[in-house]
């Protein structure tokens, strides 16, 4: 909203400065000041109102005995992160890219989840809260809207339905990013000359397009003019229809100029067209990846810190990787898939990472609230979405290491305990305690020391995961 009122302010008084609030880097650092501290001023007043309601967490019997002294802590806290990550958003972003809309989708879709969650742990003194069950529908239910938006909107098609967003292309990255080929002809428009100013149109309204056409057996640059009003018929006729299977492919990493492609997984290949398969692996391959990536934030919010810490790291590190996807040169340097309208979402990641940091004024130990399922949830579905949109899903078994060993850890746990009863009539154990930080508590280790030193693992894995766009 704020970016809206500054650009009419600057295009209609042209005052001094304001073009500033155009730059997706500049609007980004302002998100994460403001996110910043509308968590830390409204979290306060948040802890107050839990405090007078007795919203607080119960906590495990059977769990590490320093975690007795927790109880009545107040929860729901995920409502200071979601408010710490929608406001600045909605201030500094532009609400008309479907990028944005869509991440902001997500995650208060699983956060009015765990707030259902929450709600019935404490209100209703029921312990299991919301039934499995219903979060998994929950889940699965976020995973077909952002699968199905992704493969229906022309917002998530590619660079051939994004011409329209750029404002100079060199004609060699046309021919590598637009379909065209050394040789080929450039289609006639519709007898239009779009060299010549269009009226009522200034020389800034126009987008200046260079490709390559054969004329005469030779190969010649064009540049092309096209007023505002003509763009989107002109770049359907230059460079074709918006290409949907370009959603269902993602970069590999550690293979440079691979592409991996979701339709060519199964046998069915060839039987059935490779643009339904392709779809149908997609989604159920977005279901799988938000509900896994929710699930594991979850479970990692169990002592003080560590999931908001660690969700900061991965939102960073999404923003980095948003922002090179959405610029053509950085992708055309690195070798990944050029994601039109996509750096719009390094301002997201930014209002994120500025939240979980905010969060940690009062959950760093001894936590003064919990973010409770209305927070990790929410957290999960952003890190997923995030991940699915740039097509970087293929690395958060890296990224988001620590989710994932935590989530492992409760499945070894229970599998093992389930297998070892059935064959010997009692249950064993793999760790002390599951998830793998609880193991570490019982083992002697201040809760501090193991948040600090996950926190250490996942900025390594971060590293790792920015390397990887170069080692390959």
């Amino acid at each position: 909203m704020l970016y809206y009122l500054l650009d009419w302010l600057e295009g209609i008084y042209n005052i001094p400065g304001f073009g500033v609030f155009k730059f997706i880097t500049f609007r980004s650092v302002m998100a994460i000041i403001f996110s910043l501290i509308i968590s830390v001023l409204i979290g306060k007043k948040i802890i107050d109102i839990l405090r007078r309601r007795l919203i607080g967490e119960s906590i495990r019997t059977d769990g590490p005995q320093s975690h007795l002294a927790k109880k009545g802590t107040p929860t729901m806290g995920g409502v200071i992160i979601i408010a710490a990550i929608i406001i600045p958003t909605l201030l500094w972003a532009d609400l008309r890219n479907g990028y944005v809309l869509l991440a902001v989708i997500a995650t208060m879709w699983m956060g009015t989840i765990g707030f259902i969650d929450d709600y019935i742990k404490v209100f209703k003194k029921d312990k299991k809260g919301l039934r499995g069950t219903f979060k998994i529908i929950g889940q699965v239910t976020l995973g077909l809207i952002l699968g199905v938006t992704m493969l229906v909107h022309p917002d998530f098609m590619g660079s051939r339905a994004h011409i329209t967003q750029l404002h100079v292309i060199s004609a060699d990255r046309a021919i590598r990013h637009f379909g065209f080929k050394t040789g080929d002809k450039l289609v006639k428009i519709n007898d239009a000359d779009f060299t010549e100013l269009p009226a009522g149109e200034t020389y800034e309204d126009l987008a200046t397009y260079t490709v390559e056409r054969e004329r005469d057996g030779a190969i010649e640059e064009v540049i092309i003019k096209i007023a505002a009003a003509n763009r989107k018929d002109v770049a359907k006729t230059i460079f074709g229809p918006a290409d949907r299977s370009f959603v269902y492919r993602t970069d590999f990493p550690f293979l440079k100029h691979y592409v991996f492609d979701y339709s060519n997984v199964f046998f069915l290949k060839d039987f059935v067209n490779n643009d339904w398969l392709g779809y149908i692996v997609y989604l159920l391959v977005v279901v799988f990846i938000v509900t896994a990536v929710s699930n594991g934030v979850n479970i990692t919010d169990g002592i003080d810190g560590l999931a908001a810490g660690t969700t900061a790291i991965a939102g960073a590190t999404l923003g980095a990787l948003s922002y090179v996807s959405g610029n053509i040169v950085f992708a055309d340097y690195l070798h990944i898939s050029y994601i039109p309208l996509s750096s719009e979402l390094l301002i997201y990641s930014a209002a994120l990472t500025g939240g979980c940091l905010g969060f940690l004024w009062y959950n760093s130990y001894p936590a003064q609230v919990f973010m409770g399922d209305t927070g990790s949830l929410a957290l999960g579905g952003a890190i997923a979405a995030l991940a699915l949109m740039i097509k970087k899903e293929l690395l958060l078994p890296i990224l988001c290491g620590i989710f994932f060993v935590e989530s492992l850890s409760v499945i070894l746990q229970v599998s093992y305990f389930k297998y070892t009863k059935r064959k010997y009539g009692e249950g064993r154990r793999i760790f002390k305690m599951a998830p793998l930080h609880h193991h570490y508590e019982l083992q002697g280790n201040h809760e501090s020391k193991i948040v600090v030193r996950f926190w250490i693992v996942a900025f390594f894995l971060a590293l790792l995961t920015i390397a990887t766009l170069k080692l390959r």
